[in-house]
């Protein structure tokens, strides 16, 4: 029953949208969303295999330590692409909201160059990113430490169905690829129902000077977090979105993360465990 209460009600959005502007008002950001996308995932999958095998050559004799490794990675990996892009976030989040008729921003160039001119610099390029770090710790650390252990207990309990022989690995195994989709989905679910609330902040706050409206949710990040559960509360605050959010986040991370799989399989990367095939 909740499922298809969510469902109608993202297809009510979906038609509003379309009917007050167009159907191109769906891809509205896209363009920043894709120049951004490419340097923070190769930033971010680049990062994780440096981090990682550091993590390993100093934690590598602590039990409990190298047992945290994927997820410590995760976290460093996406604060670091995160720091990287997000002004191009923030650029994204600015061009999805304008309304047709309303525009404020010509463009990510022009969007960029306002932003900095009219807002203080590099820190209104940067407003609300102390709330994506506090969500991207949880988010990145739980998706590559899930989706390490999905992978491990694949291989492990449930080989003949999730994974094919591959002699370039050294563990004789990789996953198929619908098994890489469904443990990068599972992983993207979990740490996007962590996380999400740092989220929804965040966008508040990257919005916040669109308007008089929403201004007030540019004082902070603690702050803006109690304005918004004071306001809604939790389910219609903090975790405003989520259903539609699953929605994207879920086949996103999967494919990332299947991707990542496959391109480490093509350049002879191990991906998988000291398991023989057979």
């Amino acid at each position: 029953m909740c499922v298809c209460v969510c469902v109608a009600g993202v297809v009510s959005g979906l038609k509003n949208i379309v009917a007050r502007e167009n159907v191109w008002a769906l891809y509205k950001g896209n363009g920043a969303q894709m120049v951004r996308i490419f340097p923070y995932a190769s930033t971010q999958f680049t990062s994780f295999e440096m981090y990682k095998k550091f993590l390993n050559n100093n934690w590598g004799h602590n039990k409990f330590l190298s047992k945290t490794t994927s997820a410590v990675a995760g976290s460093m990996a996406g604060v670091t692409a995160v720091f990287l892009t997000y002004p191009l976030d923030t650029i994204r989040a600015r061009l999805a909201f304008q309304v047709s008729g309303e525009h404020v921003y010509t463009g990510i160039v022009n969007a960029a160059v306002t932003i900095f001119q009219t807002e203080g610099g590099m820190r209104a390029l940067y407003r609300g990113f102390t709330a994506t770090v506090c969500g991207m710790i949880p988010y990145a650390g739980l998706s590559f430490y899930c989706f390490e252990q999905m992978k491990y207990l694949c291989m492990l309990w449930f080989p003949h169905y999730t994974c094919k022989p591959c002699q370039k690995n050294t563990g004789g195994l990789v996953l198929t690829v619908p098994a890489k989709l469904f443990c990068g989905g599972l992983a993207g679910a979990v740490a996007q129902s962590f996380s999400y609330p740092f989220d929804v902040t965040r966008r508040r706050m990257q919005l916040a000077w669109m308007n008089e409206e929403t201004r007030k949710f540019g004082m902070g990040m603690v702050d803006t977090l109690k304005l918004i559960y004071r306001e809604n509360g939790i389910v219609r605050g903090l975790y405003r979105g989520m259903s539609i959010n699953y929605m994207r986040a879920i086949p996103m991370v999967a494919v990332s993360f299947s991707t990542y799989e496959l391109t480490k399989q093509l350049l002879g990367l191990d991906t998988g465990l000291s398991i023989k095939a057979g």
